[in-house]
């Protein structure tokens, strides 16, 4: 097992940075997950530190060794991508042991390190079929096999899930989990999906347009988020964001509420300021009122429900609702809320205040 350090770290396509300066720490036998939107650099970052892509400018160490220019096969790392990209022709057997094979690894050797991995993910008994007679979970663990049998200082993960319909996600998720629990490895592991990045992370990397947002373990960045961004992308359905203003020390008015107050102990800015109140669904509730908010959209997911409700402000705010409360489409409601639970945040800056 090793740790990767980054320090200073740049990519750029021709005049175009895409990743900016990013310094991070990731140790020994953590699961890291990189997470962000579509375009954030959440690849790119995965892929120099495996040496698919040419870091421009920075360090990168692996177990305290720099190999920023060093070749792939000689970091000790293994990549598991999106496509499983297994040979049709081979065996599952086969496929698992390919790269030991091609390396001059005694034949005896290779099939103890592939019986051990398919004995780690349950795949004994389809060591002799093909990729053509697997399902697509059973193809994705053949790829995480392979990548097992080489014994890598470092596993990394690129959206090795997005090919699989829920359910499979789900069932992979788990195995990921219990994969790492039992070998111990360094895991680097990026996903488009905050799910996928709460349920796995020992540590969240939050990336957007290249730049490091925020580092902290799921709950830190559930509880804590440094700000807007971060607030809104971890936690599902994401965060309300109410714009309010500043009426005196502690106090900001919210618009989509009719101007109710709300106390608070953070450093406001100055009177009259514009403020953004963040408020989870999970710490909003409703009830029956004569109101300016009105019930859009109701969606029942069994033992939970979500309302959107729509101010005359135009802003939209998400409530979780538990049970079968009868409230119904186009009933106009109040807001139940713990001040406590709020969120504030510079509506210019975007960043918490404290």
């Amino acid at each position: 097992m090793s740790g990767v350090t980054l320090k200073n770290a740049v990519k750029r396509f021709g005049e175009i940075e895409v990743i900016h300066g990013v310094d991070l720490e990731i140790d020994e036998g953590e699961f890291c997950v990189f997470v962000g939107p579509s375009g954030c650099g959440k690849s790119t970052l995965l892929r120099m530190i495996a040496g698919l892509e040419e870091t421009t400018k920075g360090e990168i160490q692996i177990g305290g060794r720099d190999v920023t220019r060093a070749d792939p096969a000689e970091r000790g790392v293994a990549m598991v991508f999106q496509t499983y990209a297994l040979y049709p022709h081979m065996t599952v057997e086969e496929n698992m042991g390919f790269g030991l094979k091609m390396t001059g690894t005694p034949k005896a050797e290779v099939e103890q390190k592939v019986a051990r991995a398919a004995e780690i993910l349950q795949l004994g008994p389809y060591l002799q079929r093909k990729p053509k007679a697997l399902s697509g979970g059973q193809r994705q663990r053949v790829a995480i096999g392979r990548a097992i049998t080489r014994g890598p200082d470092v596993f990394l993960f690129d959206e090795p899930l997005s090919n699989l319909d829920a359910e499979l996600r789900v069932d992979m998720r788990v195995e990921i989990s219990r994969l790492h629990k039992e070998i111990g490895a360094t895991m680097i592991y990026v996903t488009h999906d905050q799910v996928e990045a709460m349920t796995l992370a020992d540590k969240i990397v939050v990336l957007r347009n290249g730049y490091i947002e925020q580092v902290g373990s799921p709950m830190d960045l559930y509880q804590d988020p440094d700000n807007v961004f971060v607030g809104g992308f971890i936690g599902s359905p994401s965060m309300n964001f109410l714009t309010a203003k500043v009426t005196g020390a502690g106090k900001v008015a919210v618009g989509a509420l009719d101007g109710q107050e709300i106390e608070t102990s953070v450093s406001l800015p100055a009177t009259g300021s514009e403020v953004l109140v963040g408020m989870r669904p999970q710490e909003l509730g409703v009830h029956e009122e004569q109101s300016s908010l009105k019930v859009e959209i109701r969606e029942r997911l069994g033992g939970v429900a979500y309302d959107y409700l729509r101010a005359t402000t135009g802003e939209r705010i998400v409530v979780e609702i538990k049970g079968n409360e009868p409230i119904a489409e186009g009933t106009t409601v109040g807001l139940d809320f713990n001040p406590d639970g709020a969120f504030f945040f510079d509506a210019k800056t975007s960043l918490r205040l404290r």
